[in-house]
C-alpha cells in the first residue's frame, strides 16, 4: 500500500470517529510489521463484554492472554452442553481458566467436573508434534487450580498422566469435554476414551487443533474422526469443534 493510498484511507476513515480510526491504523501497522495477520472486522460487540472482561484479567495467565477468543468461545458453547446429560472434564487443564468458566456454566446443575492434569507439564514431544513444544513445558502448580476452583465443590482431581487416569471415570457419561494437551497421543488418547462416553449433542473442543505449534493435535483429530460421522469444525479462533451425533 502506497503512503498516498494510506492517507485518502485515513482522511475517509476520520469521518468514522476515533475509534475507528485507531482501528484503522492499527490494521495499517500491523500489515508492515506482520503481514501474514488478518484483522477481523470492526466493532465486535463480545470486546466489550465487560464481565467477560473481568474474568479474562483475572485468571488467564500473562503467557497465555492472547486466548481471549478461544475462552469466549468455549463460554459460548458450553451453552449447547448444559442442556445434555452428563459431566464434564477437562484434558490439560494448565492453571485452570477454562475449567473456571465451565463450571460456573454448570454450577447448581448436578453435574461434576473432571480435572486431568499431570502438573509436571508436557510429556515428551513424539515425531508427530515438531519442535515447537519440549517436555515439562507448561508446568504448573496444581495448588493453583486448587484456589481458582475452591468455590465449586462438584470438581474431582484426577493428578497424573493420560490415559492412565481415565479409569476414575470409566462409569461416567459427558456432556463436555475440552481437550487442550497440544500433543499428539495425549490428544488421541483422549478421544479415544471419551468419544464413547459422550451423549449425543455432547461437545468435544481441541483447542490446539488449528494451530501450526501443534501439528500433532490436528493429526490426532483427523485420524480420529476420519472414520467417525462427524465432522470436525475448524473454528477461526484454532479450536476444533466436534458435536457428538449418534
Amino acid at each position: 500500500m502506497t503512503l498516498f493510498k494510506i492517507l485518502k484511507m485515513f482522511r475517509h476513515t476520520l469521518q468514522s470517529g476515533p475509534e475507528y480510526t485507531r482501528y484503522v491504523i492499527a490494521e495499517v501497522l500491523t500489515r508492515f510489521i506482520y503481514k501474514p495477520y488478518k484483522f477481523s472486522e470492526f466493532g465486535r460487540v463480545f470486546l466489550n463484554d465487560a464481565g467477560f472482561l473481568r474474568y479474562h484479567d483475572r485468571y488467564v495467565s500473562k503467557n497465555n492472554y492472547r486466548s481471549l477468543d478461544r475462552k469466549y468461545t468455549l463460554d459460548q458453547l458450553m451453552k449447547l452442553a448444559i442442556k445434555v446429560p452428563g459431566d464434564t472434564a477437562e484434558c490439560g487443564a494448565y492453571q485452570g481458566a477454562s475449567s473456571f468458566l465451565i463450571c460456573q456454566r454448570i454450577a447448581g446443575l448436578k453435574k461434576k467436573h473432571h480435572v486431568f492434569d499431570s502438573f509436571e507439564g508436557l510429556s515428551a514431544p513424539s515425531t508427530e508434534d515438531g519442535s515447537y513444544w519440549t517436555k515439562g513445558d507448561l508446568t504448573t502448580d496444581e495448588q493453583l487450580i486448587r484456589d481458582r476452583l475452591k468455590s465449586y465443590n462438584f470438581v474431582a482431581y484426577h493428578k497424573g498422566w493420560i490415559p492412565d487416569t481415565f479409569q476414575h471415570v470409566q462409569s461416567k457419561a459427558f456432556c463436555f469435554v475440552h481437550i487442550d494437551v497440544d500433543l499428539f497421543q495425549p490428544t488421541l488418547d483422549s478421544l479415544r476414551f471419551f468419544y464413547p462416553k459422550m451423549n449425543v449433542r455432547g461437545v468435544i473442543l481441541c483447542d490446539d487443533y488449528g494451530f501450526s505449534t501443534c501439528p500433532g493435535a490436528k493429526k490426532a483429530m483427523d485420524i480420529f474422526f476420519g472414520t467417525k460421522n462427524e465432522p470436525i469444525i475448524h473454528l477461526t479462533t484454532g479450536q476444533g469443534l466436534v458435536i457428538k451425533s449418534t
